[in-house]
């Protein structure tokens, strides 16, 4: 329930027809092996119907809760309140993750037209005076009831909810957070549908003579996407982006890189799709609610829930690490300018779609190192089979296929997870390729949160993983990039954080933790790529079944500190550019101008003429990251100094891996998370597992610290 209370999402829009229970999947309980979702009975006539339905009996809960006349208590109305909308969630469960990763024009504009009724919705519980004032009441008279620390974690986190979402506001501000909330809510919806549709739109078509320096991977892929197009002969090229990484990374042609960087770049800042307006909208509006509830800034009225908890902490963060990488990235550009200055026989400027090509080149110079050379190592199926290996060796995890599960699309696979006793502990679904209902990155979601009934009984979680990797030919199957890899590592960290959960309550179940430690986990799983020990448990030639060379993975051990200041300034221009939006104090008119002054100070290219990253920032200003994309730095602290403590005794020591699991993975959102932390580690973290990690600082003599012990 404390998901929807924060929600900004709905659907409305055309009238459907009257369906029966029979004839709605959602209706009733999905019976499915261990209550997966009937995709195949679902269709876009029922999502509205179902939706409606499901806000309909969630407003009959929530009045349940206010007339019921018996002192308010922890049980009747927190927990009580945290149980509605069961019906609801089941729809909604499902709408959001095939609207991001199987979408179709109907879907979207479902979600379009829809988005007020849910924003609606929600503000209706938050602005609700007599259920406030019964949350309010039991908040009041927290130390009377025996609560568990979980249970001091609802009521705290409902209390929070209403208290820092508008409940207090009177008459006509009331009245004003409801509007905003729901123009914000179509608004945000727009944007990342804007994204999407304009990425669809691009379609570069080139000739033999245009593919100078790229892999055969790439160029195979897109003879055969032209040829799917009737364009036989010719090469399709798309901004998808393992196509664009690829292009930028490899292409000895400059005038090509260029016009492809300019052309992703460039995105959604004209014409039909274009986001200028919602972002000064959508930050307007975030900063109007923000003082209509008490703040100055809409950063500081977020930070409230976070390990920071203000602005002053994330810039501090932020500021520092850009003090102590800049020298670095000063050198590695130095470095970068020689190289490619004698490469090409001439002096030569590094501009932006130069970085990746020569880059790559010195990379390779200095470490033989080739990511297409490791390619046909990273076959899609056996890293599969070697990251589902790593939740073995760490927790025991299981991982079988199961057919008889059903999926959205032929693309999916569904497995059941079990324990090392054979216990179920969750489904997974895996999504890899690209497609154009499915839009640009990596994620991961669920179709079913994990909690404990009332009854006891435990509910466990259906996670699926989204990637966009490049997919299988007619003639060669898909074949990873280290990067690629670590990707996949990122993401299934998430989905471990979600399938381990092991709480009372949904809202605190899993990944709903706060969002700058949301990525410790994931960010965690990344470090394994780098470990020999790991890799040789599964990097094989995909057709000669040899293992991966040992002198391959010393040269990926050994360059995966290379780009280290760079990779970090590029992530520090991102969360002060989150920042920056989010202090406004005035509506910004110009925002071209004002995304150049943000990110001013942790530039590394001049500025390049009708590109902007704003109009295309889906975490910011349609994905949830609002003043919190300075999180992944964060939790990258976090993630380093937990990986130094794994490596103190061993990168697959059970001993630190069930503390991990118990203090982190298991615990969701139960506790404040820094408490989660240092119950693992023994203390706070600090940066310095980062910089020496990314070769930044040199790592101290220090003796080991003692395991932790089993329970």
């Amino acid at each position: 329930m404390i998901k929807q209370l924060l929600a900004a999402i709905a659907i409305t829009g055309a009238a459907v027809p009257v369906m029966t229970q029979a004839e709605n999947p959602f209706f009733t309980e999905f019976t499915g092996i261990h209550g997966t979702a009937p995709f195949s009975q679902i269709n876009d006539s029922q999502w509205e119907a179902a939706i409606d339905s499901g806000i309909s009996k969630a407003r009959e809960e929530i009045n349940a809760i206010v007339v019921n006349r018996a002192m308010p208590d922890f049980d009747n109305t927190i927990v009580a309140l945290e149980r509605t909308g069961a019906d609801l969630n089941r729809v909604l469960n499902v709408f959001y993750p095939l609207l991001s990763a199987n979408s179709t024009d109907a879907m979207m504009q479902i979600a379009v037209g829809v988005s007020g009724k849910l924003s609606d919705y929600s503000t209706s519980i938050i602005l609700n005076e007599p259920l406030w004032q019964k949350v309010k009441q039991v908040y009041d008279m927290r130390d009377k009831f025996d609560l568990s620390p979980e249970d001091q974690t609802l009521l705290q986190k409902t209390y929070d909810s209403f208290a820092l979402s508008g409940a207090n506001l009177q008459g006509e501000d009331r009245e004003k957070y409801r509007k905003l909330s729901a123009e914000l809510s179509a608004l945000t919806t727009a944007f990342g549908q804007n994204v999407l549709k304009e990425l669809n739109t691009y379609e570069i078509y080139l000739t033999e003579h245009d593919l100078a320096g790229l892999p055969e991977s790439s160029v195979t892929a897109a003879a055969e996407a032209a040829k799917a197009k009737g364009r036989q002969g010719e090469y399709l090229f798309t901004l998808d982006q393992p196509t664009y990484s690829a292009f930028i990374k490899y292409s000895s042609r400059p005038d090509l890189r260029e016009k492809m960087y300019k052309l992703y770049n460039s995105r959604n800042t004209k014409g039909e799709y274009s986001n200028i307006e919602n972002i000064k909208r959508i930050s307007q509006i975030r900063m109007e609610i923000a003082r209509l509830l008490g703040s100055d800034t809409y950063a500081k009225h977020s930070l409230q829930r976070t390990m920071a908890q203000n602005p002053e902490a994330v810039y501090d963060l932020l500021g520092r690490l850009r003090d102590a990488y800049r020298p670095a990235l000063d050198a590695e550009m130095a470095e970068l300018t020689e190289f490619a200055s004698n490469l090409e026989g001439k002096p030569t400027v590094i501009n932006p779609w130069d970085y990746s090509y020569y880059s790559n080149k010195l990379k390779a110079e200095k470490y033989s190192f080739d990511e297409e050379a490791l390619r046909p190592y990273f076959e899609l199926d056996n890293v599969v089979e070697g990251v589902f290996g790593l939740a073995t060796k760490l927790y025991g995890l299981q991982f079988k296929h199961t057919p008889d599960i059903e999926v959205y699309h032929p693309d999916v696979k569904a497995y059941e997870v079990s324990d090392s006793d054979g216990k179920y502990i969750g489904v997974l679904y895996t999504d890899f390729f690209p497609r154009a209902s499915k839009r640009p990155g990596a994620w991961m979601t669920g179709f079913k949160d994990e909690f404990i009934t009332d009854e006891g009984v435990a509910s466990r979680p259906h996670v699926s993983i989204v990637m966009n990797f490049t997919k299988p030919t007619a003639g060669k199957p898909s074949l990873l990039t280290p990067y690629e890899v670590e990707t996949f590592l990122h993401e299934f960290g998430h989905s471990l954080h979600g399938l381990l959960a092991d709480t009372k309550y949904a809202s605190l179940s899993g990944t709903s933790v706060y969002r700058d430690f949301v990525e410790l986990p994931s960010q965690f799983n990344e470090n394994y790529l780098a470990e020999k020990e790991f890799l040789d448990g599964f990097a094989r030639h995909y057709q000669t079944g040899e293992p991966i060379p040992a002198e391959l993975v010393e040269r990926l051990v050994k360059s995966s500190q290379y780009g280290a200041a760079y990779a970090c300034m590029r992530q520090l221009g991102f969360g002060i550019l989150d920042m920056a939006w989010h202090m406004i104090d005035n509506p910004v008119e110009d925002p071209v101008a004002f995304e150049r002054e943000a990110i001013e100070s942790v530039r590394i290219f001049p500025d390049v003429e009708g590109t902007m990253i704003s109009p295309q920032f889906s975490h910011i200003f349609s994905g949830g990251y609002a003043a919190g994309y300075y999180s992944y730095k964060w939790a990258e602290v976090l993630d380093a100094d937990a990986f130094s403590y794994f490596k103190e005794h061993g990168i697959f020591d059970k001993a630190t891996a069930d503390s991990f699991r118990r203090n982190v993975l298991m615990r969701g959102g139960t506790e404040n998370p820094a408490e989660l932390y240092r119950r693992f580690r023994g203390q706070d973290a600090t940066i310095d597992a980062l910089l020496i990690r990314d070769g930044i600082k040199k790592a101290p003599s220090e003796p080991s610290v003692p395991a932790p012990k089993k329970d």
